[in-house]
């Protein structure tokens, strides 16, 4: 059920870049690659942080179009799987949520940072002009306090070798938080995805800002 929103998703989209074409007017794509915390598990997607960062986007009346490509459940191995489907979209800005699950599931972090990077380099290669943002997670230390040091290294290594933009934590100020997280201590609540938006967004929006600048000259 999943696999069939994210295709009606992208033919959606298509269409829109299409109408707006002919309007003489350039909507650049971000696509939003996750897990569930992207797809927004357990609540409404339009009430998930990509759909409210679409939202912060409109009301500047910006140029950008959020694709949210999550799907719950994945991991890193599935999103490289995955990945070369999804770019058959044009994309500028890809902000890349995946590992956590990793985490979750003690996958080796060399694995998860191979997959990491298969992505980006897979996503660079189809789009050099891409930029990316990626988004740090961090697990409980229940598989040992060095592998989720390690794991949550991980991702400002990664970013630093790929001039990658980084959010440092994508979950800070939710994470442990019982009353902005779902019965299952998780996934993130509607408030929840509203804090998680105001993380991405700190980051994001100078991103956009300078793209959209340099857009009008």
């Amino acid at each position: 059920m999943r696999c069939l929103f994210l295709s009606v998703l992208l033919v959606a989209t298509q269409v829109v870049g299409q109408e707006v074409g002919e309007d003489k007017q350039v909507r650049r794509a971000i696509l939003f690659f996750g897990d569930s915390l992207t797809a927004g598990y357990g609540i409404d997607i339009e009430q998930a942080y990509p759909a409210l960062i679409q939202a912060k986007i409109d009301s500047l009346k910006w140029t950008f179009e959020v694709i949210n490509a999550g799907l719950s459940g994945e991991t890193s191995a599935a999103g490289l799987r995955r990945i070369d489907w999804i770019l058959r979209r044009e994309i500028d800005i890809l902000v890349l949520e995946l590992g956590a699950n990793d985490g979750l599931r003690g996958i080796a972090l060399e694995s998860t940072k191979k997959n990491l990077q298969g992505i980006i380099d897979r996503t660079k290669k189809k789009y050099p002009h891409v930029q990316v943002v990626l988004a740090g997670m961090q697990i409980p230390p229940n598989l040992g306090t060095d592998y989720s040091a390690r794991f949550r290294d991980l991702f400002p290594e990664l970013a630093k070798e790929n001039k990658a933009q980084l959010i440092p934590f994508l979950l800070e100020g939710v994470g442990g938080v019982a009353e902005l997280n779902l019965p299952d201590g998780i996934h993130p609540t509607v408030q929840g995805h509203e804090i998680v938006a105001q993380n991405v967004w700190q980051v994001l929006k100078p991103l956009l800002d300078r793209s959209e600048k340099k857009s009008e000259q």
